[in-house]
């Protein structure tokens, strides 16, 4: 074997061993019930991609200060569902 052939080993070990250690999701899913029906309804509608920035325009309706505020730690209000995954 090579040297470059252990480079190339050195470094599938390391992205191996980089994805073994990274810690487990922490991000809440969007519930699948009847008040989030409306989103998935329009990501299934208008595909992944445009849905989801479609679906997000909606989200501040229910979740701001006065009715289901954010935790003090949540990022940005407007890229809900780059975090928040759907499931199908």
């Amino acid at each position: 074997m090579k040297k470059r052939d252990f480079i190339v080993i050195a470094i599938g070990l390391s992205v191996l061993l980089v994805l073994w250690l990274a810690p487990p999701e922490t991000t809440h899913h969007m519930p699948k019930n009847a008040d989030h029906q409306k989103f998935y309804d329009i990501v299934q509608a208008e595909g992944m991609k445009k849905g989801r920035k479609s679906a997000e325009k909606f989200c501040q309706e229910c979740h701001n200060a006065d009715q289901v505020p954010f935790p003090e730690e949540h990022p940005g209000k407007f890229r809900c569902l780059f975090c928040h995954k759907l499931d199908f």
